[in-house]
C-alpha cells in the first residue's frame, strides 16, 4: 500500500508529484543516485519546501491591510522595523535574508501592526529581487492605505554573493524607497533616527 502523502494549506498534491520527478532527475544530472537512501525522500521533501516558500504567489498583501483597516485621527509616524524575512533570489535560487523597517503616515487610515510583516511576507515569498521587494511593500502600502508617505528599508544578505560568485561573506545590501511626505529629507532623517534607536 502506498504511503498517503500529507499535504499542508500551501501544497497541493499534483504539484508536488510533478516537482518532486523534476527534481529527481536534477539529482542524477548532478551525478547523484535518487534511489540511494539518504535521498529516497529528498525530492519530495523539496517539492513541499519550495511551495512553502513560493507561497505568496497565492497570497493578496492588500486584502491582508484591508482585513484590519481603520479609521483614525493619527498623522504621525507609524514605523515597523526589524521585520526579520527570508526570501528567493530569482537569479540563482539561492535565500537572501534579512530585515525590513516599514515606516508611514497616516491620513485617517491605519492598519493592525501586524499586518505589515504580514505584507513582507507575502512579497518574501516569491522569487524576487531585493529592489523589487522594497518597492512593491512601498506600492502596496500606499496604493491601500493611501497614506501622506510611505518609507521602506531592507537590509540583507544574499548567499548568490556569499556561497558561489564573489564569495564575500560580510556584504550587507540596502536598498530604500519612499513616497510622499518622505520625499522631505527632515522627514526621512527623522525615520532614519527612529530605526536605528534601541
Amino acid at each position: 500500500m502506498q504511503e498517503k502523502q500529507s499535504q499542508t494549506p500551501y501544497t497541493n498534491a499534483q504539484t508536488t508529484r510533478q516537482l518532486a520527478e523534476h527534481y529527481e532527475e536534477i539529482l542524477t544530472l548532478l551525478g547523484e543516485n535518487p534511489a540511494r537512501e539518504g535521498l529516497l525522500k529528498t525530492p519530495e521533501r523539496v517539492a513541499k519546501s519550495l511551495q512553502f516558500l513560493m507561497q505568496g504567489y497565492a497570497q493578496n498583501p492588500e486584502d491582508i491591510l484591508r482585513s484590519a483597516m481603520f479609521s483614525e485621527d493619527y498623522r504621525q509616524m507609524v514605523i515597523v522595523k526589524d521585520i526579520d524575512f527570508y526570501s528567493m533570489c530569482e537569479h540563482h535560487l539561492l535565500p537572501f535574508f534579512g530585515r525590513v523597517h516599514v515606516g508611514y503616515i497616516p491620513d485617517k487610515k491605519i492598519t493592525g501592526l501586524s499586518k505589515i510583516p504580514r505584507v513582507v511576507e507575502v512579497f518574501a515569498r516569491r522569487l524576487q529581487v531585493q529592489e523589487r521587494l522594497t518597492t512593491q511593500i512601498k506600492e502596496c502600502i500606499q496604493h491601500t492605505l493611501n497614506p501622506m508617505g510611505v518609507m521602506v528599508i531592507i537590509e540583507a544578505q544574499h548567499l548568490c554573493m556569499q556561497m558561489r560568485g564573489v564569495q564575500k561573506q560580510h556584504s550587507i545590501t540596502t536598498t530604500s524607497d519612499f513616497t510622499g511626505a518622505f520625499k522631505q529629507a527632515k522627514t526621512r532623517e527623522e525615520f532614519m533616527n527612529l530605526i536605528r534607536s534601541k
